[in-house]
């Protein structure tokens, strides 16, 4: 490890100046896992202090067919598969019934492609939704859904996003970004929305006033070089809008789906990424550890590699990564729970809403 490259780095981040590609390389490759962990920390604290933020939420995950066919996928299903589930509106309403005595303040909504729901339709949930639960904030559909019920509406992306912004559409998730690289992304997920799609749905929104999160998909086929470029492309659009709230590496689970022989990618090198995404992403105001893929354990380590976020109580609601083999089958969270490890970590507890207004301070 060069420690004339190490001192440089560090001088950089602590005058906040930004990293170029080959520094956030020279990181993941080189620098040491402890000096990743307490330079991401003093990133963190500058930015968001010694909160660490949750929030009350749920899933709702409609469906779990999709017309695509991503090889690192444990949870499409095909029309007339026997695990396959088609909830409608009835049953959707009535899950959101059965979490309002959870006070939940975010209800969060994705699932498979589905062939043949357009944007009408789900416009129309979210009608039925907020006319209900008026406060209630609906984060919902990634810009893979959301790129495949816009264009089957015939409208371009302002219009359809236009729609359900006025529909009652509050956020929309980070998922479907994966990774952004061409060519590895058509190995993936070779027919489903490209990287320049995903970039442009997500700056139209933010265009829009609509917030959004962004995720990579790590640990499967890519290498570092693929990693900072992804970031950097996030970073690009960042200095643009300014619409992006929360980066999520979201580690590839290996269970059940075409790439399973290639296994996972050790706890170590999940750190590294959270401390590097940290370090390099430096416009995005918070870094997401997404514990029902981490593990509870996990999520909390990752409190000292940059992570100031643990997403929220989830409540068994979501299935995306138990399918794939996550350790938290039944993933459930209480708000004690998460306060408590938050706390063990030196850190404090912030109840937060789904913009990351301060709810409770616990």
């Amino acid at each position: 490890m060069s420690k004339d490259t190490i001192r440089k780095i560090e001088e950089k981040v602590r005058n906040q100046e930004r990293l170029d590609p080959s520094e956030g390389l020279f990181l993941f490759e080189e620098a040491e896992l402890g000096f990743l962990g307490r330079l991401a920390s003093e990133v963190k604290n500058r930015i968001n202090g010694d909160k660490v933020y949750f929030n009350r939420n749920f899933h709702i995950e409609p469906t779990n067919i999709c017309i695509y066919n991503c090889s690192f996928c444990s949870y499409k299903r095909r029309v007339g598969q026997a695990d396959a589930w088609e909830m409608d509106e009835e049953k959707m309403l009535a899950e959101i019934e059965r979490f309002k005595e959870t006070g939940a303040t975010e209800v969060h909504i994705v699932g498979g492609v589905h062939p043949k729901r357009d944007l009408h339709y789900y416009a129309g949930l979210i009608r039925a939704i907020k006319r209900k639960n008026p406060d209630l904030q609906i984060k919902a559909f990634t810009a893979v859904e959301l790129d495949f019920m816009i264009r089957k509406a015939k409208l371009n992306y302002r219009e359809g996003l236009e729609i359900l912004q006025s529909a009652g559409l509050d956020s929309i998730p980070g998922g479907g970004a994966e990774i952004f690289d061409e060519t590895l992304r058509k190995k993936i997920c070779n027919d489903k929305t490209d990287s320049e799609t995903w970039l442009l749905i997500h700056q139209t929104a933010h265009e829009l006033g609509i917030h959004s999160n962004v995720t990579i998909l790590y640990g499967h086929l890519e290498t570092y070089e693929h990693r900072i470029d992804h970031m950097d492309r996030i970073r690009k659009l960042q200095d643009i809008t300014g619409g992006f709230q929360a980066f999520i590496p979201l580690k590839y689970r290996h269970e059940n789906n075409a790439l399973s022989e290639i296994g996972e990618v050790a706890t170590i090198e999940d750190l590294r990424n959270y401390a590097v995404s940290r370090i390099y992403l430096d416009n995005v105001p918070h870094l997401k550890a997404y514990w029902p893929m981490t593990g509870k354990e996990l999520a909390s380590v990752s409190l000292d590699f940059g992570v100031d976020d643990l997403d929220g109580t989830i409540d068994d609601t979501t299935k995306i990564y138990s399918m794939a083999g996550a350790d938290d089958q039944n993933p459930v969270f209480t708000t004690d729970d998460l306060a408590r490890i938050i706390r063990s970590a030196g850190r404090i507890p912030v109840e937060r809403d789904t913009l990351y207004n301060t709810l409770k301070t616990y």
